[in-house]
């Protein structure tokens, strides 16, 4: 797997972590913390190797603002949050400043 499709497991893994954080309640429902936690050590097992390859700073930016923006979807969508005008144009900075760094990273 190319350093790219780590780094996308990653992410993906931190997303599910975090939804599931959520279900736990604050740890409350502990098997749905169990899983949670199951989930943020496939992420580093999967962020390692990336970081192999792709710049540290590059990698840890993308992972942390797609899974910003992903987490706030989830909100919105799962957990019924709302976001007011301001937090969504600033998550859609953060998206727009994680797929800038993975274009010109991928091109540099």
């Amino acid at each position: 797997m190319s350093a790219w499709g780590f780094l996308a497991a990653a992410i993906v893994l931190e997303i599910a972590g975090t939804f599931l954080l959520k279900l736990s309640n604050g740890f409350e429902r502990w098997g749905w913390g169990t899983l949670s936690i199951l989930c943020y050590v496939g992420c580093f097992q999967a962020l390692a190797p990336a970081v192999k390859a792709i710049p540290v700073g590059v990698a840890y930016a993308i992972w942390a603002g797609v899974g910003i923006v992903a987490a706030a979807v989830l909100g919105v969508l799962a957990f019924g949050e709302r976001l007011s005008a301001v937090q969504l144009f600033c998550i859609a900075l953060v998206l727009v400043g994680a797929v800038g760094l993975q274009w010109s990273t991928a091109r540099g």
